[in-house]
């Protein structure tokens, strides 16, 4: 057993915890568990535990259902809000990979789909880091479990002392300390009971880890304060939606980030150009991915901020992609910044298919078109047919046909995930385009 896996069976006895929560993600990156007392921990990190993945949404089929849980020992962390008095007892969590029952990696795994695509970028010589920055709304119950209350009513960076909304906050914070994410900055977003807090820049699998873990930390947290947090990325018409803005780079094995080049436009490498590139060849099929709920599509629509135009910029942030500033002597900072993304995805899949398609730039050394320093959302069509500027798809439908045909994107997910995925989401959007809702009621019911 490697030092590791011993260590936390050292530090679970010597702190009295008493059941151990083995986690991983279904394909849409809902959590799923699987709970052991901590006597049994020895034995899941030497052998692992076996389960039917036949009931897990894009798993297996029933004849092939047998498949086992490998616990991560990086992984361990104690659950903060466990363990007060009698109430309950001290439990902790470990982030698994999914294998066949032959011990070989299951194809399906969210996580080994991001593991495959950062062994490209390892032949390439890179580790992919991401910084996710994902939004949610804080709501309280309207009584009847129907319409979302906004939790407050302040705005952008608003703050007061006596503020409910950032006592909310500050337990957050405390929270996700405690399961050693590291905290950078919190704050209120533009909307109404919006809120945005961010964590340290890191490799992109212990940054998806850290994002499953960050999302029901907050809904956890929020609970206990009567509240309910969500990442639709657009719960309220009429409001900016929640997106999930990713920052990426690529670091040589020496620690050395290789988008930076003094030379170059904005501070920015020829592989750093390529890599854009990718992403902005593959964009309009990564919809489907980072943007993969029909909710999603109602948020990228023109006049909230959220961008829908396939272009890259430095400051203008009606781009897809956004250059952050260059700061001297912040070298290892310089990065780009995907903002189309949004919390509802799977940030496994996610972060597996921008790598994929940023490798592809690198790989055939693409070229990314002219930067556009104009904000695009007050251009007409002709301005963007004219400037070479594409728009995103429309509808997850829309979205769903560009990654059916963008062979970088499906090998990215895999085949076996690629086929549940997409059979899952055009359900989904088949479901919603049939049902009938209550504007549609309000707005034909007595006219017609």
């Amino acid at each position: 057993m490697e030092d590791k896996a011993r260590e936390i069976i050292e530090i679970t006895k010597a702190q009295g915890v008493q059941f151990i929560d083995l986690q991983f993600t279904d394909i849409f990156g809902t959590t799923k568990s699987v709970t052991i007392p901590s006597d049994g921990l020895e034995e899941a990190l030497d052998r692992g535990i076996w389960f039917d993945g036949s009931s897990i949404q894009g798993f297996a089929r029933i004849q092939e259902s047998d498949m086992f849980l490998q616990p991560d020992p990086v992984t361990y962390r104690i659950l903060p809000w466990t363990g007060n008095g009698d109430q309950s007892a001290l439990r902790a969590r470990i982030i698994c990979d999914v294998h066949n029952p032959d011990g070989s990696p299951f194809e399906g795994d969210p996580r080994y789909a991001l593991k495959r695509a950062m062994a490209n970028a390892a032949e390439l010589g890179v580790v992919y880091n991401t910084g996710p920055e994902l939004e949610f709304f804080l709501f309280r119950s309207d009584g009847n479990g129907t319409a979302p209350v906004p939790h407050d009513v302040g705005g952008y960076f608003d703050f007061s002392p006596g503020d409910e909304a950032q006592r909310v906050r500050s337990d957050i914070v405390e929270a996700l300390q405690a399961l050693r994410i590291h905290v950078e900055m919190s704050h209120h977003e533009v909307a109404v009971g919006q809120h945005e807090i961010d964590f340290r820049y890191a490799n992109a699998l212990h940054s998806a880890d850290n994002s499953i873990t960050f999302k029901y930390a907050v809904k956890g947290v929020a609970a206990k304060h009567n509240l309910f947090a969500t990442f639709m990325p657009k719960p309220v018409f009429g409001i900016n939606g929640s997106g999930m803005h990713v920052h990426q780079s690529l670091i040589d094995p020496n620690g050395k980030n290789v988008f930076y080049d003094s030379a170059g436009e904005f501070m920015l490498s020829k592989m750093a150009r390529h890599f854009v590139a990718g992403q902005l060849v593959h964009a309009r099929a990564m919809a489907a991915v980072v943007a993969p709920t029909v909710n999603s599509y109602k948020r990228l629509t023109p006049g909230y901020e959220a961008p829908v135009y396939v272009c890259w910029a430095q400051r203008n942030r009606s781009a897809l992609i956004r250059v952050p500033r260059y700061s001297p002597g912040r070298e290892q900072s310089t990065r780009v910044e995907l903002r189309f993304p949004d919390p509802s995805c799977n940030p496994y899949l996610a972060f597996a298919v921008m790598l994929e398609a940023g490798l592809d730039g690198i790989k055939r050394e693409l070229e990314p078109p002219p930067s556009v320093s104009d904000d695009v959302f007050h251009w007409t069509p002709e301005e963007r047919e004219a400037n070479g500027v594409d728009v995103l798809p429309g509808t997850l439908e829309e979205a769903l046909n560009e990654l059916a045909h963008d062979e970088i994107a499906r090998c990215a997910l895999g085949e076996h995930i690629y086929r549940a995925y997409d059979r899952a989401k055009r359900a989904e959007w088949d479901e919603y385009r049939i049902h009938v809702s209550e504007w549609e009621k309000a707005r034909y019911l007595r006219t017609l």
